[in-house]
């Protein structure tokens, strides 16, 4: 391959990367606008509240536990129950829970040998007493009236879980800041636009309702993907049922604070979306299962692996294009494309009615993600392709979620 040659195909991958970017920014955009009008046209029984089934399990949550769980009983729901299972926890988390909650009937709190969050979680919904199932992280914080948003949907015998609205509730720092931005215009703009197609892939397992009988006939949270809420998530939408997106279920929950800690979280997430994309592959174009099959699974596999692990191309077109004093248009298509994702940002946080505030830090959020996605998709393949094993692992808590 000729020099000349080289430089054409790199300069192409680069445009093309950048085009189906700018693409898929305006289709989802404009995707999560329609839902967002859509959604005003909802109309709910106000009559129908099952009682519901809170499962939570914990893993060396003796800081952030109690919280989590008065959270839930303050929310105003009626006919409540919450489970806490200890998933032999080497910290007080089971002494606090006994401590805080022995003289609450609504609550339940059981403890096992560790075994993992799934088998927590298949543990405490076997002790569920009611179909309609609300999960949440042992280190998140609901919003009054989050649980009710979740489960009006389920009057709908065809809704078979509902996401809610995972926030960072931690902005402390730059870091959590960053995550901050990353919830609000990447994970719910793109759950509002899958949910106008019937397409979401992951309902987050921070905040989420699911249908007992449906676990249970799935064998409950698988134990073999990283991902068990996104592999669960598509095991349902197989089966025919809707998922749905509640914007007023929003929970604040607690992000990594270190560069190290939030590695570590993006490696789980990515390494198991890619176990979860594989495991379902065969709806990949499939139009029996509508826009799930036509949009949102050939998305995780194009701009979560595909362009994701041809971007350091991009890197190599912009250096080429400066060695041969092509500086100008490099520095106008970086600049174009920047303010084009900044557009993007501020109608993304229009849309969860949030002052915009965090993204003064946006060009550097994107140069930092940048750089740290493209180290965790290559680790991700290279651990994929050798087949190794990968476990949870557990993020340091530091209880400083605040809910607004």
């Amino acid at each position: 391959m000729t020099k000349g040659t080289f430089r054409i195909l790199v300069g192409a991958l680069f445009l093309a990367a950048i085009y189906l970017t700018i693409g898929r920014s305006i289709v989802y955009g404009a995707l999560a606008v329609i839902q967002k009008l859509a959604v005003r046209r909802r109309v709910f029984d106000p009559t129908f509240q099952p009682p519901v089934s809170v499962v939570i399990a914990a893993y060396n949550e003796e800081k952030v536990i109690e919280r989590t769980v008065r959270s839930v009983l303050a929310n105003g729901y009626p006919g409540l129950e919450v489970i806490v299972v200890d998933d032999g926890s080497k910290d007080a988390t089971l002494a606090v829970l006994e401590a805080a909650f022995a003289q609450d009937p609504r609550v339940r709190v059981y403890s096992q040998p560790n075994h993992g969050k799934s088998a927590a979680l298949n543990n405490a919904i076997r002790h569920a007493r009611h179909e309609i199932l609300v999960a949440v992280d042992a280190d998140t914080i609901f919003s009054a009236g989050a649980i009710a948003s979740l489960v009006r949907h389920f009057a709908d015998p065809k809704v078979g879980a509902v996401s809610g609205n995972a926030r960072v509730g931690n902005r402390r720092t730059w870091i959590a800041r960053f995550q901050s931005i990353e919830y609000v215009c990447g994970f719910n703009l793109d759950r509002r636009a899958l949910d106008l197609l019937n397409a979401i892939t992951v309902v987050p397992g921070a905040v989420g309702a699911w249908r007992k009988t449906l676990i249970d006939e799935l064998g409950g949270f698988p134990h073999d993907t990283l991902a068990e809420d996104a592999d669960l998530t598509l095991a349902i939408r197989r089966r025919g049922f809707a998922i749905r997106y509640e914007e007023k279920a929003v929970a604040y929950t607690e992000a990594p604070e270190t560069t190290r800690a939030l590695a570590r979280q993006r490696f789980r997430w990515s390494f198991g979306t890619l176990q979860a994309a594989w495991k379902h592959r065969a709806v990949t174009f499939d139009p029996r299962y509508g826009f799930l099959g036509l949009v949102a699974l050939p998305s995780i596999w194009l701009f979560q692996v595909l362009l994701a692990a041809i971007s350091p191309l991009a890197e190599v077109a912009m250096i080429v294009a400066l060695a041969v004093g092509n500086w100008r248009t490099v520095l106008l298509f970086y600049a174009a494309f920047f303010v084009f994702e900044l557009f993007t940002a501020l109608v993304a946080y229009s849309l969860e009615g949030e002052r915009p505030d965090d993204l003064k830090l946006f060009l550097f959020q994107r140069l930092y993600f940048r750089v740290l996605m493209q180290f965790i998709l290559v680790k991700s393949l290279v651990y994929a392709v050798k087949g190794r094993m990968v476990g949870w692992g557990k993020l340091e808590r530091t209880a400083s979620v605040q809910a607004a």
